[in-house]
Formats: C-alpha cells, sequence, structure tokens
C-alpha cells in the first residue's frame, strides 16, 4: 500500500473550474472534472493538454454554488487514454477562501 504524501485532507467535489492560461500565451477556456479538492490543491481531469509549471487563472464553483477566484500551478500531469489527469497547487490563496475549504471537509466528515 502506498503511503499517502499529501499534507492536507482532499474532498471529491463534482463541479466544474474554467481556467486560462495567464502568461499571455493561450487564453483558452476549458472546462474540466473537479475529482478533489483540498486547502492547499485541486486535482483534476481534463481532455486538453496543459504545461507543468503553468499557472492558470480558475474560477472553482464549490459545494455552496458560490465562485472560488483562484490561480493554480500545474505540479504533476498524468495521460490516460484521451484524458488528462492534473495535480495543482493554489497560488496565493486568500486565507479565507482556504478556510472554507477545510470547514466544508469537516462538514462532510462528520455528517458521514
Amino acid at each position: 500500500m502506498a503511503s499517502e504524501r499529501r499534507k492536507d485532507k482532499r474532498t471529491h467535489l463534482e463541479s466544474k473550474l474554467v481556467i486560462k492560461r495567464l502568461d499571455g500565451t493561450g487564453h483558452d477556456e476549458v472546462s474540466i472534472e473537479i475529482q478533489d479538492v483540498s486547502k492547499s490543491g485541486v486535482g483534476f481531469t481534463c481532455d486538453k493538454a496543459l504545461e507543468i509549471g503553468a499557472t492558470y487563472e480558475s474560477y472553482l464553483t464549490i459545494w455552496t454554488k458560490e465562485v472560488l477566484h483562484a490561480f493554480i500551478q500545474i505540479v504533476r500531469i498524468e495521460l490516460e487514454g484521451d484524458e488528462y489527469h492534473y495535480g495543482s497547487s493554489f497560488v496565493g490563496l486568500p486565507e479565507m477562501e482556504a478556510a472554507r475549504i477545510e470547514t466544508y471537509q469537516t462538514l462532510s466528515d462528520n455528517a458521514q
């Protein structure tokens, strides 16, 4: 069994995320499927190739239907068939937004 290396608890969210490249080399917006989210980052799938190390602007729709505006940096890419699985870290996520994610995780854990 592989050991867990993540420092923050992950939560699955069935949500969409729209991202666009910040460095001016591309301004496409794509929808992605969120696999898990924590206060430090988000894992998602997408059929479009993104670049590792690149920073993207994101609009994450959370469980309350509110939208979190955040910047993410791609830190991991895995190709499975024609779908890409990404791991990303939040860049400069305000503490208030990180606390909202953590609060949801606590409420979700207590409801089980």
